[in-house]
């Protein structure tokens, strides 16, 4: 084999097994989701707020952020 076909091969080798390392750690993070404590949950609730929908819009209100 010539030099630049070597390379290109290794490059291809090298490709392929991350490729396969990413799927392997993305499905292996994935799989094992911890559950929320109740403490977790509700700090979680103060923070972001419930999951309700939010109220309708009223005519003439603004919908910019109060910052």
């Amino acid at each position: 084999m010539t030099r630049p076909v070597l390379i290109a091969s290794l490059c291809v080798v090298i490709a392929g097994i991350a490729a396969v390392a990413t799927v392997v750690l993305v499905r292996g993070e994935s799989s094992a989701a911890p559950q929320m404590s109740e403490e977790q949950r509700a700090t979680r609730e103060k923070f972001f707020g419930t999951g309700k929908e939010l109220p309708p819009i009223e005519k003439g209100q603004e919908m910019r952020p109060r910052w």
